[in-house]
Formats: structure tokens, sequence, C-alpha cells
């Protein structure tokens, strides 16, 4: 009987030697290892992953993006074996509150993208009801057929997506709904639309517009942050502005963002009300450092508690 191989991480050949009363553990979904291989073919997938670390939660789209990769790297494999290779329709829905980061995935699956030769630019178009629909008919059709062409290779992001479909059957929106759908087949291969809202209109946008949502592979929800996610994105928006927090002020950030989290009757823009804490938060901490005349290099970047208000 032959003995299984394993290979070594230094290259060399090891023979793994099994004893008659030695039980091999079966190979199943649950069991079997998916570590990424470290060679210089997957050059582009570290730099992905460095990416996805920025990127606070948002398991499923971050486990979306490595399929992917897996897909496309193994696609072409198949075809230089002379396999059969195909495409996917990378449609996406991304439903979430204001805050929580759908812009700015849609912005890095577009750079991700192009790096993994997807889309040839990889670049972000922005656009709302305002830019797709027109004043008259025929208007709104040429607007969203010119935003798809300035989309080509890259990304078309549309938020508040929703708005699209709240006039009826008469409104221009209807158009820009079948324009971007005619678009979606015919230059499936060429452009990602991405529509983005929150979750009830989004859900309810959909159910106006029968067989739309099935054209969308990839939905993702944006849940709002937790506390301990939201302490995290404040320090990295500090860190990033190279200011740092007292321990002071760790606890009553902490103690804020938990007990906003739990009032569930007021709105909450997650990281969009962070970063308006913090930049308050800094220019309270220039009104106190001027006022204290201390000008050394640890209060020049330290927020101190005093510093926070959530008024």
């Amino acid at each position: 009987m032959k003995q299984p191989i394993r290979l070594k991480d230094n290259g060399q050949i090891n023979v793994v030697l099994h004893t008659k009363n030695e039980q091999k553990q079966p190979k199943t979904r649950e069991n079997r290892p998916h570590s990424w291989p470290n060679s210089a073919e997957h050059i582009v997938l570290k730099s992905i992953e460095r990416e996805l670390e920025g990127l606070i939660g948002l398991e499923e789209m971050k486990k979306m993006i490595r399929e992917i990769y897996a897909w496309i790297f193994i696609n072409r494999k198949r075809e230089a074996s002379g396999l059969k290779s195909g495409k996917q329709v990378l449609h996406m829905m991304f439903k979430g509150n204001p805050g929580t980061g759908k812009t700015t995935a849609a912005r890095m699956i577009g750079k991700l993208f192009h790096e993994m030769k997807v889309l040839s630019k990889g670049h972000l178009i922005e656009a709302e009801r305002a830019d797709l629909v027109g004043e008259y008919i025929g208007h709104t059709a040429q607007k969203t057929r010119d935003l798809i062409k300035k989309a080509m290779g890259g990304i078309l992001f549309i938020d508040e997506a929703y708005s699209l479909g709240r006039g009826g059957e008469k409104d221009f929106g209807k158009e820009a709904i079948d324009t971007l759908v005619k678009h979606m087949e015919d230059k499936q291969n060429d452009f990602i639309l991405i529509l983005a809202g929150y979750p009830r209109e989004m859900n309810h946008f959909f159910t106006l517009n029968p067989g739309l949502e099935s054209r969308f592979p990839f939905i993702f929800d944006f849940p709002d942050y937790r506390p301990e996610q939201l302490m995290e994105i404040a320090e990295i928006m500090a860190k990033e502005k190279e200011y740092q927090f007292s321990s002071e002020a760790k606890i009553k950030l902490r103690e804020h963002f938990t007990h906003k989290t739990n009032k569930t009757s007021a709105p909450f823009s997650n990281g969009r009300y962070v970063r308006n804490i913090i930049e308050k938060a800094m220019r309270a901490h220039a009104v106190r450092v001027l006022a204290e005349n201390e000008y050394n290099y640890t209060e020049l970047m330290t927020i101190r508690g005093e510093d926070l208000s959530f008024s």
C-alpha cells in the first residue's frame, strides 16, 4: 500500500506513515483546511488581504471576495489545461443604514477587482436618482446610458436606489430601471452595478419590480456597528490623523457607544457619527491645549475625556 506524501514548507517531500490501528480523519467540508498557498503567483492575494483587514466587520463580503479570487485563479488554470472557463455575473445589492461602510466597500471592491483583472479600470461612479432621472420622455434613458458609459470597466454605485421606484408606473424612475436592467444583461462583464439603500426600503423596492432581485447574485447586509466595532473605528480614525485617546477618553467613548447603540428610537449614522465625534473632539482639544499653553508632543496628540462631548 502506498504511503501518502506531504510537501514540507521547504519544498522537500515528506512520507507520512500510518500504523494499522490509526484511523484517518475523513476530509469533510467542516474539517478541510482553507489556508492560502504562499507563492509568488498569489502576490495579488496578499494585497487583497491587506485591504480587507481595513474593513470592520463585513465577514460575508470578505468571504465573497476571497471566493471570487479563488474562482478566477482556478479558472485560468482550467483554461491552461484545455478545460472550459466561464464568467460570472457580479452585480450586487447592499442593504444597510447610513455610515455602515457601503460606499467604502464599493470603492474597495472596484480596486480589488481591478487588481484581480475582473475590471479593466476599477473606478467608482457614484449616482443617485437625480443623476439618472430626466425631465421628459427619453431624457432618463439617455442620462442613464451616459452614466453606464462612464462606469465601463468599473462600478456604478447607486445609493438610495429604492427612490427610482417611488413614483409608480408613470414616473421616469421606471425608465431608469428598465435601462439599467437592459445594460446589466448586455454588458454584464464590462461593469458592475451596485444598488444600495436602507434595508426596509430596498426590500419594498424589489417587491415593486418582480425579477429584478434575481439579477443580483450577491446581496449583502451592512448591519449597524456594535459598540466594540465603533470603538475600533474611532481609534483607526484618530490614528490616521495622528491622535490618540487617553484611558479616560476610551472609557467615556465606549460607554457612550454602548448607550447609543441601545437606543433604538433615534436615528444613528454609525461610522459618520463616529467621524463627527472625532472631529468635534479635535477642535475641543485644540482650544484646551491652546489655553493650557502646553505644546509638548504627547499633549499635541492626546484627546482626553474632557475633549469629548456628545450633545
